[in-house]
């Protein structure tokens, strides 16, 4: 028996009702999101719009590190076969917080992960403010062995604290499975830092003297003595590409000096350029003395 056709395409059948009722919803609950900004291409959108958004590092006019100071910390890899890494914000789009009446302007939330990014353009996402906590001020010169914390910037990214605890089984670094390091909203013991003199025989001569920009340093977590550090045999995998992974534990060598992956440099920006660092600085000063050597040969060459 041939298949006959009961009911024309308009004539509706079954739950038609609900269905109709179903979709107009699902529409209505789509373009509410879009107008909040709450769609998930809208949140990679504004993450990527705000957490690369440029920011002018402070300017050393004594060459010393101030409370306030907006600066860039570096790990320079010289001698291990490592690329310069710069401390980061690993943060997606589940990071920012909820749009709300009284939170207008999208902003990260803790806690955080954070990373050895390789990019060394000043960024919301590498630069960190020195902040006081024993009541210095601000523009008074950081000294060494002198207790401080780092901040991220206002606005997108928060103000949150780098801090770090001892490991346990459930609270450690992804990787390595060292100590975790992570940037939080609430400021306690655990956000607190010190910086060490980078030569370990002349570190008590050094004790209380103010800290140098651009100088190889020590970073120790005051709770757990254990220096900040760069992985470059653990890669993350992020957002933003393929980074180091960065734990708080002190790398000793035979001689019981720390190595190069706790050597790290405060970067201030340059004099003649405030949005430029100092290592962008260096890296174009070597690109260009590299082309004048390239043109220097050529030219030997044509005379002979």
């Amino acid at each position: 028996m041939a298949n006959v056709r009961t009911y024309n395409t308009r004539v509706r059948v079954g739950n038609w009702k609900e269905d109709v009722t179903l979709e107009e919803e699902t529409l209505k609950n789509f373009l509410l999101q879009k107008d909040r900004g709450e769609l998930t291409v809208q949140k990679e959108g504004a993450l990527r719009q705000n957490i690369l958004k440029p920011v002018s590092l402070s300017v050393s006019q004594d060459g010393f590190l101030h409370f306030g100071d907006t600066i860039m910390l570096v790990n320079s890899g010289e001698h291990d076969q490592r690329d310069s890494c710069v401390l980061s914000i690993i943060a997606d789009s589940s990071n920012i917080a909820p749009h709300s009446q009284t939170n207008s302007v999208p902003r990260l939330l803790g806690p955080l992960q954070v990373g050895g990014s390789h990019s060394m353009a000043p960024c919301v996402r590498n630069a960190f403010i020195i902040t006081s906590v024993d009541g210095t001020s601000d523009g008074e010169v950081l000294r060494y062995d002198q207790s401080f914390a780092l901040r991220t910037t206002a606005g997108f990214a928060g103000e949150l604290f780098l801090a770090s605890d001892h490991r346990t089984f459930l609270k450690c670094a992804k990787k390595s499975r060292l100590q975790e390091l992570s940037l939080v909203e609430e400021f306690d013991f655990l956000c607190w830092w010190k910086v060490i003199y980078f030569d370990p025989q002349e570190r008590l001569e050094n004790e209380g003297y103010p800290v140098q920009v651009n100088s190889k340093v020590l970073i120790s977590h005051c709770k757990t003595n254990q220096c900040l550090a760069a992985l470059g045999n653990h890669i993350l995998w992020t957002p933003f590409g393929k980074e180091y992974e960065l734990t708080a534990h002190t790398f000793l060598d035979s001689h019981k000096a720390e190595q190069d992956n706790n050597h790290w440099l405060f970067f201030t920006a340059h004099p003649a350029n405030q949005n430029q660092s100092l290592m962008q600085l260096q890296q174009d000063t070597v690109i260009t003395d590299e082309h004048g050597e390239n043109q220097e040969d050529t030219q030997v060459k044509e005379c002979s």
